[in-house]
């Protein structure tokens, strides 16, 4: 969605100069012919920015100017003049103008101003919603992220809030996507929130720990059991059990697991007593548990008692989009963390950032920015602040790319979306329609392709009839 631009200027055809420059742009271009309407049309329609004539009737444009900065306005405003002084420039910067342009004005700098003034005006509101987000004591294991994967990946979540907790949850996801940070949403959403929530790598324990982590263990069970313990099952009362890495878990606790799941109940190691288990089963895993089926490393009704409710979370390659929001998050997180007042991440930054593979996904995208905040002592990062090997550009193959659009941005994803549509036409094209066996082939899930197909307009039955 475009920004909507207001000029203020008592003359016609400034405005209408203003209008067909803009709306060329697909901006909605607001127009007053005083200072009084000004102000009016900033109230009521809250523009991004705003031109605005020095000279007007009514009020005159300085007077605007401190009326903008009495109300806390926080919005960009380019100053016109036809008869600049540095009296007027001084005071109209005082006044927090943007810029200053004299008359007569040249449409080559008005947009150079208006995209620089529009850019800061995003990044001001995307910092301010950032440091909103991060002054909430309840988000603090947000998941950020407006991908459509994303999303389906909250109203997941916010099903199975509503549910009891004899219905088990399965995440599947690469390392570093976020699994853990899906059980805490879960948990802290749910109605038992203040209840504990407890997590366990079940690649760290050998299994013997592992089994007394869980089950506890009576006196005496055995050689340096000097006192009973409660395991997990029992101190997570109503709250939540997450085991992370369940396709690690040995073969045996497997099938002790399975029964616990199955029947809500266990026994200390070492006791009789069949105790209740209350609490929600979380599991997550970065393996294909059905390979691991196939190998006999992992039990297959386990996995039917742990996949009531399946969790896919897409890793960061595949929602490049949400980097610039995740990196800016992250920014202001470590900011507030550790003291710093870093404004920015320069932009060749956030474009290395779109070519990188990313192959710890989230954490490994938290991870650099983190160290890049401790060690900058300015006020942007940039690219010497990270490793080469996360900045350095593959070598470019000589081949042509037409550059349809001005922007960076624009140009950048029209290139983007011509190289999407040519990679899965060709998929389609060497698999003759088969969209589970091109989606296999690219390596991305099958309704990860199929939303590509749908946002590029390609049908599967175009490329069966070339069989």
């Amino acid at each position: 969605m475009k920004e909507k631009i207001l000029i203020a200027d008592d003359d016609a055809s400034i405005v209408f100069a203003f209008e067909r420059t803009f709306e060329r742009d697909g901006h909605a271009v607001l127009a007053a012919s005083n200072g009084r309407e000004a102000l009016e049309r900033i109230a009521a329609d809250h523009p991004a920015l705003v031109f605005l004539d020095l000279t007007m009737p009514e009020m005159d444009g300085l007077q605007v100017l401190e009326k903008i900065k009495e109300r806390g306005w926080n919005l960009p405003v380019i100053v016109i003049t036809g008869y600049g002084t540095m009296q007027t420039a001084i005071r109209a910067v005082q006044l927090g103008a943007y810029d200053y342009i004299a008359k007569p004005l040249d449409v080559d700098k008005v947009n150079l101003l208006a995209r620089r003034a529009l850019e800061m005006s995003r990044l001001q509101a995307q910092v301010a919603e950032l440091r909103f987000k991060l002054h909430q004591p309840l988000q603090e294991y947000e998941l950020i992220g407006n991908d459509p994967q994303m999303q389906e990946v909250y109203k997941i979540i916010g099903a199975v809030t509503m549910t009891p907790n004899t219905t088990n949850v399965i995440i599947h996801g690469e390392s570093g996507t976020g699994k853990e940070l899906v059980a805490r949403a879960i948990h802290q959403s749910g109605k038992f929130a203040t209840a504990p929530f407890l997590a366990i790598n079940c690649t760290v324990l050998p299994e013997t720990l592992l089994e007394s982590e869980l089950f506890g263990h009576e006196k005496g069970a055995f050689t340096g059991a000097f006192e009973r313990k409660q395991g997990k099952f029992e101190v997570a009362g109503e709250g939540t059990l997450f085991l992370d890495e369940i396709g690690d878990m040995p073969a045996a606790l497997q099938q002790k697991l399975l029964r616990v799941v199955d029947q809500r109940t266990f026994e200390r190691v070492g006791g009789n007593q069949a105790l209740p288990v209350h609490a929600r089963f979380i599991c997550a895993t970065n393996k294909n548990l059905e390979a691991e089926i196939k190998h006999g490393r992992f039990r297959e009704d386990l996995l039917f008692r742990l996949n009531v409710v399946a969790i896919k979370l897409p890793p960061l390659r595949e929602r490049r989009d949400d980097i610039p929001l995740l990196a800016n998050y992250f920014l202001a997180k470590y900011n507030a963390r550790l003291g710093k007042n870093v404004k920015r991440i320069c932009d060749e930054v956030i474009a290395a950032f779109m070519h990188y593979a990313f192959p710890g996904n989230v954490r490994e995208l938290e991870n650099v920015i983190e160290r890049a905040m401790a060690l900058e002592k300015g006020e942007v990062l940039t690219l010497e602040a990270f490793p080469p090997q996360l900045i350095a550009r593959p070598k470019q193959e000589s081949f042509d790319i037409p550059i349809l659009h001005e922007t960076l941005a624009e140009a950048r994803q029209a290139v983007l979306d011509a190289f999407e549509r040519k990679f899965i036409v060709e998929r389609l094209n060497a698999t003759h329609g088969s969209v589970t066996e091109a989606a296999k082939v690219a390596g991305i899930e099958r309704q990860s392709f199929q939303r590509l197909m749908k946002k590029y307009d390609v049908h599967s039955e175009d490329f069966r009839k070339k069989a």
